[in-house]
């Protein structure tokens, strides 16, 4: 009987934690390799994790809900296949320390090695209660070279911190950190920032721009509380409904958000789609409205670049690929996989990957790149019925595009005689909510002009 350790993995490069979301799998349960024994968030994305050895789940060492700093062994898997032993991270403290129960028969032995195993986490806070001590450690961790994952630790943040301390102007060494190896938590900055403490003088927000001097002060991303009645049913928010409830209470503060509206006669390309539908299913690809509106947006990107384009202090930053996000609704929360390099690529492609992207985050395949470095999104609440809306812009992105449903109306046009004429269309709505620290209303409406012209007059030969 050989005994396999299951870690926390390394989801990306930047990722230094994750979060137990569920365990699949109970101890005591048969496992088999790569069948997926757990669930995992991060600051990225929601995932499932296979198991790296076939056998039985003898121990699970992070109960659900818990966050772990990755290489950490969260559970224990047993098997007759000795070869399978070497899946297991020989060189990290925690297997190391579960040696001892390996070689000890009485089943008492392993019970008290777990305590054993623990250790490793707590050692490091002391250092961490030594505030300043830590602020060397945060400027040698971003001075250059390839950044590890102790280095990450050492600086005790994640990605998220980091840029919530960025846009707030905070130095993360000034804050006491409550997570694990002292790191600062997301729930830290933001209590620090609600104190007051991060609060720039009194000079700083005047001389500034209104939304900077209010992103700052009015810092409450901690929402009050409120009294629970008899017969209501409280649950806690998921990690993913925390981060996306946090990231656009940010955005708002962050971006100064204009919406412009825009109705497309979208009948050329409904014909389109009827002619075309069978044979994209046949080459496996879903031809959608939004496949469509999706090519549109990415070829229009690169003759508006401001509109593909980030803020970054008083600078912006052009970018130079045009990766569309396109928001997929999922039963746990909401998730924005991104298409790199949409304007290089085909309907036919564009369409292809929507669906996969789509699919895998259904089923929490999706790995952490594919849900980053988006530089504008799409999102699709016209899939319910909705009309119009006016979405948040996802940061750090200055621009994000609405699509309301779809459907055949009732519009005046003109024939080619002159005459005015009431005609049946299928007609949508488009918004588009930009930054106006950047994008000014001409640009944004130059924009959704072109789009709106290369919707309705979309070459059949492009599909």
């Amino acid at each position: 009987m050989a005994r396999v350790d299951v870690i926390m993995p390394q989801m990306g490069e930047s990722i230094a934690e994750g979060t137990i979301s569920k365990w699949l799998k109970q101890a005591g349960d048969a496992v088999k390799r790569d069948e997926a024994i757990l669930e995992i968030s991060t600051d990225k994305v929601d995932a499932e994790i296979p198991a790296p050895a076939s056998g039985v789940l003898s121990e699970i060492k992070v109960a659900e809900g818990k966050t772990v700093a990755v290489q950490t062994v969260i559970a224990v898997i047993e098997t007759e296949a000795v070869a399978g032993a070497a899946a297991g991270p020989a060189p990290q403290p925690a297997a190391r320390a579960a040696e001892a129960p390996r070689s000890a028969p009485p089943p008492t032995k392993p019970a008290a090695a777990v305590p054993a195993a623990l250790p490793p986490p707590p050692p490091p806070p002391p250092p961490a209660a030594s505030v300043p001590a830590a602020a060397p450690a945060a400027r040698r961790a971003d001075g250059g070279g390839v950044e590890t994952a102790e280095d990450r630790l050492r600086r005790r943040s994640t990605p998220l911190v980091r840029k919530i301390a960025a846009e707030h102007n905070v130095d993360i060494g000034r804050i006491p950190g409550s997570g694990i190896a002292g790191r600062v938590t997301k729930q830290d900055i933001l209590s620090f920032i609600e104190s007051g403490a991060a609060t720039p003088p009194p000079s700083a927000p005047a001389a500034g721009a209104g939304a900077a001097g209010g992103a700052a002060a009015g810092g409450a991303v901690i929402h009050p509380s409120v009294e629970a009645w008899p017969g209501d049913r409280v649950e806690p928010m998921s990690r993913i409904r925390k981060l996306t409830a946090d990231h656009m209470i940010m955005s708002r503060r962050v971006s100064a958000h204009v919406t412009s509206y825009y109705e497309v006669d979208f009948s050329r390309i409904a014909r389109i789609r009827q002619a075309k539908k069978r044979e994209y299913e046949e080459r496996g690809a879903k031809l959608t409205f939004m496949a469509f509106v999706t090519k549109v947006i990415a070829d229009n990107l690169r003759r508006h670049p401001i509109l593909n384009a980030s803020v970054s202090g008083d600078t912006v930053i052009y970018r130079k690929p045009v990766n569309i996000g396109i928001a997929v609704a999922l039963d746990w929360g909401l998730i924005v996989p991104v298409i790199r390099n949409a304007d290089e690529l085909s309907l036919a492609g564009i369409a292809r990957q929507m669906a996969d992207l789509a699919e895998r985050a259904r089923t929490k395949k999706l790995q952490p790149d594919e849900v980053q470095k988006g530089t504008f999104s799409i999102t699709n609440p016209g899939v319910f019925g909705s009309y119009i809306g006016a979405p948040i812009i996802n940061q750090p992105q200055v621009a994000i595009l609405g699509v309301g449903v779809i459907e055949k109306r009732s519009k005046v046009i003109t024939l080619d005689d002159g005459q005015d004429v009431i005609a049946i269309r299928t007609l949508g709505m488009l918004s588009m909510s930009y930054d106006h620290r950047v994008v000014d209303g001409a640009d944004a409406d130059r924009f959704m002009s072109d789009v709106k012209r290369d919707l309705e007059t979309f070459p059949e030969g492009a599909a």
